[in-house]
């Protein structure tokens, strides 16, 4: 279909699946042949042909490579998710590295921020013990109440010490009744009693994604009702790790992630890496200490300017207004 479309020179730069609605995007391009660097003048003398410039061209695209290579490298980015990253700027041919960065972020990574309005789906954070699933609800919460939403609390940690206690400070202070659940039946009954509200957040105990016993446990939980489940990851966590979490987890149906600690991480190779394996959407941002204001859109302009500050105006300064750092 590429080739009927764009000719026999086309070739296929990347491919992302969207296992949520069913759908593959397939970016194409086309890499124009070089024509002859010199052409024929009066009296058959060799004359300089424009053509000449696809020297210097190249030369550029090499050097834009060369530096995202030294990016990419520096943030730890897995070898595959690097190569496509390459690939796509490389065809796309811009001529500053920023700006094809950014473009080929958007054409390999699918982004979709946290709902701001009511949500018919209860929406789910889970993740590995320590990943930031419990502030990052909190700072939903609380963003939820500023916008005026009717919200409920719902939190499944009640075995590890602490668990409760820890959510339950932030509700109090947003005045919202937390409410807790032992297992999928008990969580069942509170979301059938949970009818007129416009968001349900529910937070889960951490567990080992590579666990058979506790990803079909929670596998359980999410079967109980239509949830949007948000996988938490900690910014900063090994790429290949974070691939291989991502993966396990989207095999029971988690399409969305949730990066905490931007704030504090200095590579984020498992950002890209989670979102590749585990065909994830990339959601908000969890970017500070501070429950308040305390997520952040991701775009393909934010999150490339995290990854490559310098390449941007006011380049590093870009990460403290789009991730907050602590005052």
């Amino acid at each position: 279909m590429v080739r009927d479309t764009l000719g026999g020179d086309a070739v296929i730069v990347a491919t992302r699946e969207e296992k949520a609605t069913r759908t593959v995007h397939v970016t194409a391009a086309v890499d124009p042949s070089p024509g002859p660097a010199f052409e024929l003048g009066r009296g058959g003398s060799a004359a300089p042909s424009s053509d000449w410039l696809q020297y210097d061209a190249e030369e550029d695209e090499t050097a834009i490579a060369e530096e995202l290579t030294d990016v990419m490298l520096r943030h730890g980015v897995t070898e595959d998710v690097m190569d496509q990253i390459i690939s796509c700027a490389t065809v796309i041919g811009m001529e500053q590295p920023g700006i094809a960065l950014v473009a080929s972020i958007e054409h390999l990574f699918n982004f979709r921020p946290l709902p701001t309005r009511p949500s018919r789906k209860p929406m789910m954070a889970v993740g590995s013990p320590g990943s930031g699933k419990t502030l990052a609800i909190a700072k939903l919460a609380a963003r939820s109440v500023m916008n005026g939403l009717k919200i409920a609390v719902i939190t499944t940690d009640t075995v590890r010490a602490g668990g409760v206690e820890q959510l339950e400070a932030f509700t109090k202070l947003l005045r919202i009744p937390l409410q807790k659940a032992g297992g999928p039946e008990e969580l069942r009954e509170l979301l059938n009693g949970l009818r007129n509200y416009d968001q349900i957040l529910i937070d889960t105990t951490g567990l080992n994604p590579f666990n058979a016993e506790e990803i079909k446990y929670l596998s359980k939980l999410m079967g109980v009702t239509d949830v949007d489940a948000y996988f938490v990851l900690a910014a900063g966590t090994d790429a290949e790790e974070a691939g291989e979490m991502a993966r396990a987890f989207a095999t029971i149906g988690v399409h969305g992630l949730i990066p905490s600690r931007i704030d504090i991480a200095r590579r984020l190779g498992s950002v890209l890496s989670a979102a590749h394996q585990g065909r994830m959407a990339i959601a908000d941002a969890s970017n500070t200490p501070k429950v308040a204001d305390g997520l952040a859109p991701l775009t393909p302009q934010t999150l490339s300017q995290l990854l490559m500050p310098d390449a941007f105006p006011q380049g590093t300064s870009a990460r403290n207004r789009q991730t907050g750092t602590r005052q």
